[in-house]
């Protein structure tokens, strides 16, 4: 099957990585990228949430539009998906992450899966400290209806933000 190729490939491209082999990752980039375009456009939705993966996993920032593709999926696989690639490269280049803000605040407000939510808010962590998603975040942990585990990681990652915008703001 055309997926297990693509998410074996994607685990060796994880691990070149993983080790600084830039070399032979950018070759397998090279080799999967047009089937990680094919999968991403792919009817089954287990397809697409390899797709969306395999994104992060090959570390193809240049390819993050079909992550924002993801994170509108209808199928919740597909947007963890998505969030998972997102908040991986989202680490050391955290334009990619503030890029999708705004919908990354819809989801974790909104989603109807709990574990969407929590991904979003994880993703959340890696961008820059702005005042609205830490208003947000500060909100989403103390919402009563919340699930429990999306109000404990809301708080930890708005926490995480508010020490962060205070280093780096300006002492008088």
């Amino acid at each position: 099957m055309a997926a297990e190729a693509l998410a074996e490939a994607a685990a060796e491209a994880d691990a070149l990585a993983q080790s600084g082999q830039e070399r032979a990752l950018a070759e397998l980039r090279v080799r999967w990228g047009d089937e990680v375009e094919g999968a991403a456009r792919s009817t089954d939705y287990r397809e697409r949430a390899v797709a969306y993966r395999a994104v992060g996993q090959f570390r193809f920032r240049q390819r993050v539009e079909l992550l924002r593709r993801g994170l509108e999926d209808e199928s919740p696989a597909c947007r963890g998906s998505a969030l998972l690639s997102l908040e991986l490269l989202s680490r050391d280049h955290p334009g990619v992450a503030n890029n999708v803000r705004p919908l990354l605040h819809e989801i974790a407000s909104h989603d109807g899966n709990a574990a969407v939510r929590r991904l979003a808010v994880a993703c959340l962590k890696n961008g820059s400290p702005q005042r609205e998603t830490i208003v947000l975040l500060s909100g989403l942990a103390e919402d009563e209806e919340a699930d429990a585990a999306v109000r404990a990681a809301a708080r930890k990652v708005s926490a995480e933000l508010l020490k962060r915008s205070r280093a780096a703001a300006p002492r008088r």
